[in-house]
């Protein structure tokens, strides 16, 4: 038969195993997973008003305050992110609008204009003093008609037939003054609908009654002139021209002789033109 134990011996056993493993576990750390990760346990965080209270203390001792007590937490954040190098800035590439290429388009170029002369001197032809002094060579307005070629580049060559009606001082009914010219503009493209050109050309002239030939001769002219593009097909124009003229001696209707003379005159045009395309490059 198996003995049972005397009395009083399992009650002791039981306190001695009781006691070990009470020791055993006043030994371990609070926490588990710091344990077993092999981490030092968290220091307790500070009481909000701890670091006042530290440097009241301070200020009551003598001490000087900690730095850091007067830089708010969001101030060390910026200063912080100051302290960090910032990254190069980029400039975004603008690209700028750049006007399409013109059309090298070819054209036929044609129309009329309201045309006026004015005379700066006649010349020989109205003598200042004598029984010719009464001028049969003044000033007109009239109309003109044209027609050219309008190269894809900034060129016109054209020719023109202007008809004016000269004040001759009563000499003649009706004192006509007739143009005949070859003519050239050169336009610049400026990249606007109103462009300005330089104009210039030669001709020749007749002048008389009723459209009559009593003399005649040559022209030569040079001017400037502002061109508008009101569509593709229609343009606008205005033209001023210095325009000497040599004309030669003739018998008049009051039978009075009149020498060659070079009279001056400045030319104005109100122009409308249109464009019919020939072709493309």
């Amino acid at each position: 038969m198996r003995s049972r134990p005397p009395p009083g011996a399992l009650p002791a056993a039981v306190l001695a195993a009781g006691a070990l493993l009470s020791s055993t576990a006043a030994a371990a750390p609070p926490d588990g997973d710091a344990r077993v990760d092999g981490a030092l346990p968290s220091a307790a965080p500070e009481a909000p008003g701890a670091a006042t209270n530290r440097d009241a203390d301070r200020a009551a001792d003598g001490e000087p305050a900690s730095p850091a007590a007067d830089v708010a937490p969001g101030a060390q954040g910026d200063e912080a992110a100051a302290a960090d190098p910032l990254p190069p800035v980029v400039k975004r590439r603008v690209q700028l609008a750049t006007r399409p290429p013109p059309l090298h388009v070819e054209y036929a170029q044609y129309g009329v204009a309201l045309a006026a002369e004015i005379s700066l001197d006649a010349g020989a032809a109205c003598p200042r003093s004598g029984p010719l002094y009464s001028c049969i060579l003044g000033s007109g307005g009239g109309l003109a008609i044209r027609s050219g070629y309008r190269s894809p580049g900034p060129w016109y060559f054209g020719g023109a037939y202007q008809f004016t009606k000269m004040d001759s001082s009563n000499l003649y009914r009706l004192g006509i003054f007739q143009q005949l010219r070859a003519e050239m503009r050169y336009m610049p493209d400026i990249g606007y609908r109103a462009a300005p050109y330089f104009s210039a050309g030669i001709g020749g002239v007749i002048y008389g009654n009723e459209w009559g030939a009593e003399t005649g001769g040559a022209l030569i002219f040079g001017g400037v002139g502002v061109e508008l593009e009101v569509s593709r097909r229609a343009v606008l124009g205005v033209s001023c021209v210095y325009r000497p003229v040599l004309l030669a001696g003739w018998k008049d209707t009051a039978n009075y002789e009149r020498a060659t003379a070079i009279a001056q005159f400045v030319g104005f045009e109100l122009l409308l033109e249109v464009r019919t395309e020939l072709g493309r490059r």
